[in-house]
């Protein structure tokens, strides 16, 4: 076990800081919308907007994603979450997309949390790098946000 002196941590990367920033600021955001209706409909174009601001590559997988997602997988409701496209059900995040800018990857991300139901025995992965969303990409992500929430 290393020492305290022989420690690099340096605690929260600038990119980790600026991603909790963002999750504050959404969750004001939120709290500041009034109907249902309404709260959904700005999620949506929060949502939109992010990917409109990605660089390529990013943003173009980011559509291709939103698009499959909303399409195979109604019931999850688009929303931003630490600054990212995300789609939650019933409140709760079940998948999101991460752009490899956001943390200087070299590939982008599609992430899912404890509610997507993706079990599969005694282990089963969480997250899928992408680097491009090709006609076999867009299936396998239909077929995993369908399972997801059924």
């Amino acid at each position: 076990m290393a020492s305290t002196e022989d420690s690099s941590y340096e605690g929260f990367t600038a990119e980790e800081r600026a991603a909790m920033k963002e999750h504050a600021q959404e969750q004001k955001k939120a709290a500041r919308r009034s109907s249902r209706a309404e709260k959904a409909a700005e999620a949506v174009r929060d949502v939109l907007a992010k990917i409109a601001e990605m660089q390529d590559p990013d943003r173009i997988m980011a559509e291709r994603v939103h698009a499959v997602i909303t399409a195979n997988a109604p019931a999850l409701a688009p929303r931003l979450w630490y600054g990212m496209p995300a789609y939650a059900l019933d409140g709760k995040v079940v998948c999101f997309f991460q752009s490899a800018a956001k943390f200087k990857a070299r590939y982008a991300t599609l992430g899912f949390n404890d509610p997507a139901k993706l079990d599969d025995g005694p282990m089963w992965p969480t997250a899928f790098a992408l680097t491009e969303v090709t006609a076999e990409v867009e299936a396998r992500i239909a077929a995993l946000v369908k399972q997801a929430v059924n």
